[in-house]
């Protein structure tokens, strides 16, 4: 049953008086609480806390003097008492809540300065399950939102970030705060113990490998407010959530402007796939534009891989994301820097390679110090109207399937190579998804059309343009391999590969007419490959 409101009304300007400050991450926190003392704020704090302003010659009043009760269980018991949360959570213009507050001793608290217990940073660093719980903090959040509910009298300050705003508008309003004021850092409070809930309950889904759990719960740390979405007219955010996998979100922004909502998602797309081939066997390229590849290449070196790359799609390679599984080298960045190039995503970058991009005063060159991991388990989302759509990441990696031949002719050595390549490269093209692949490299790419005819026919058209482009007799089609990310519905899709020029082909199988679509290639002499896995990727 909801609690009826008094329709108190809440001031504007609250003096303050008395602050709490209890904090695990203590960046600024010497000289937010000196600036306070300085201004008459009386202060108390806890544990680590209160050492560390003591320390620093800050007087401070500790909170079991406060409850007149210590610290107990490790530090687990120190603010949950009515001490605290009494002068937390009284509204000052209610007559009854004053008489409490005077009948038990209570005086308000008006700033609370809390950070929370560092659970993300601990999960993330592969700490065990009991270091893990040890981490998830009661007290804190319980503070936070006791203050941002009574935000009408108090001021919750949850980011070291805000100590500066704090302090400016202390002094702006000869130590008082603004009700606008409270109210934004009340939103935030509760933003962050939202957040910090959310990444507690992923992790206790994933520890205990509940698949669906009955409630679901995302959160993150807004890093960059974007100029637009995917369009002007849209407004946008980029939100991290602490996630170490190596990508655009962990990066360091070497140089360049700053990414684009599209620049994000399309460089995202680009590394994940850069990601698929391991550098200690080949170095390898991935050029991506609006989230498809439309060059993909290993090579004996990054300046090879790029340049095969480039020369399956040339003109849309322009404006393209550049992502690379090996450190980027001179060789490599002398050729990527002659075509138009949004961003290049490497593990790392050397010093020279820096120069030369550096050239180009907008090209943003990020590095990882990694790459992502193509098993890794995790969960991938996507909104629609009213709600969330949540599945596993597609982890799954052709290496490790069970691939089985199913036409007369076996594919040779190399065909298999190339079928292995393009089936890792159609993993990460929109569905329907059709690759040509020719000695390492893609030929010709069709993505997200609505009939797999299409696609292939869309993929075969690509080639004969990069030929023509090139001046070369014949499309690079002549003699490759292709991938399709699903089955053949019907061997139309199939003879149109063929006619492309294609002699071996890897798909999932599974299709009612499978057994039409395998006597097709058959009657073609070539090799099909089942790999029994499907990527559809929309």
């Amino acid at each position: 049953m909801a609690v009826a409101s008094k329709k108190i009304p809440m001031p504007d300007l609250v003096p303050v008086r008395r602050a709490l400050l209890s904090v695990s991450d203590k960046t600024g926190l010497v000289d937010f609480a000196r600036a306070l003392q300085k201004m008459g704020v009386v202060l108390i704090s806890t544990g680590g806390s209160s050492k560390a302003l003591s320390d620093a010659g800050i007087a401070v009043t500790d909170v079991s003097e406060v409850t007149g009760f210590p610290e107990i269980m490790d530090g687990r018991v120190k603010t949950l008492h009515p001490a605290i949360h009494g002068g937390l959570l009284a509204i000052r213009d209610d007559a009854e809540h004053t008489a409490a507050m005077h009948e038990h001793g209570i005086e308000g608290i008006d700033l609370v300065v809390s950070n929370l217990y560092p659970f993300e940073d601990v999960r993330n660093s592969g700490a065990d399950y009991a270091s893990i719980v040890e981490n998830i903090d009661i007290g804190g959040p319980a503070m936070v939102r006791a203050a941002a509910k009574n935000h009408g009298y108090v001021a919750i300050v949850t980011d070291p970030e805000d100590y500066a705003s704090v302090l400016n508008a202390l002094e702006l309003n000869i130590g008082s705060l603004s009700l606008d004021f409270r109210q934004k850092l009340a939103a935030k409070a509760f933003a962050r113990t939202a957040a910090y809930d959310a990444g507690i309950s992923g992790w206790f889904a994933q520890a205990l490998e509940i698949e669906q759990p009955a409630w679901r719960s995302f959160g993150g740390k807004l890093e960059n407010v974007m100029r637009y979405g995917e369009n002007p007219h849209q407004h946008a955010g980029f939100y991290v959530n602490g996630d170490k996998r190596p990508g655009v979100a962990s990066a360091r922004q070497l140089q360049g402007k700053q990414l684009s909502y599209n620049n994000i998602n399309d460089t995202d797309a680009a590394f994940e796939l850069a990601g698929e081939f391991d550098p200690a066997r080949t170095a390898a390229v991935a050029i991506i534009k609006h989230a498809n590849p439309c060059g993909v290449a290993e090579g004996a070196s990054l300046k090879d891989a790029y340049l095969k790359a480039l020369a399956c799609d040339p003109v849309s390679a322009f404006g393209g994301i550049v992502a690379l599984n090996r450190p980027l080298e001179e060789d490599a960045a002398i050729e990527i820097v002659k075509t138009f190039t949004e961003v290049i995503i490497a593990p790392n970058a050397s010093a020279q390679a820096q120069a030369i991009v550096a050239a180009k005063k907008n090209l943003r060159l990020l590095v990882t110090g990694g790459l992502p991991d193509p098993r890794t388990a995790s969960m991938a989302v996507k909104s629609v109207a009213g709600g969330l759509l949540v599945q596993s990441r597609d982890n799954a990696v052709v290496d490790d399937l069970d691939l089985k031949v199913v036409t007369k002719r076996a594919p040779t050595e190399q065909e298999l190579t190339d079928l292995k390549f393009a089936f890792r490269v159609a993993k990460h093209v929109k569905s329907n998804a059709i690759v040509y692949v020719r000695d390492g490299a893609t030929v010709g790419i069709g993505a997200g059309q609505m009939s797999r005819v299409d696609s292939s026919r869309i993929a075969a058209r690509k080639a004969v343009d990069a030929a023509e482009a090139a001046g070369t007799s014949e499309p690079a089609t002549k003699g490759s391999v292709v991938a399709s990310d699903a089955f053949f519905p019907f061997a139309d899709g199939l003879i149109s590969a063929i006619e492309a020029g294609a002699t071996a082909v890897i798909q999932p199988g599974g299709s009612m007419r499978d057994d039409e679509v395998i006597k097709a290639a058959d009657a073609h002499g070539i090799a099909m490959v089942f790999t029994g896995t499907r990527h559809f990727r929309h």
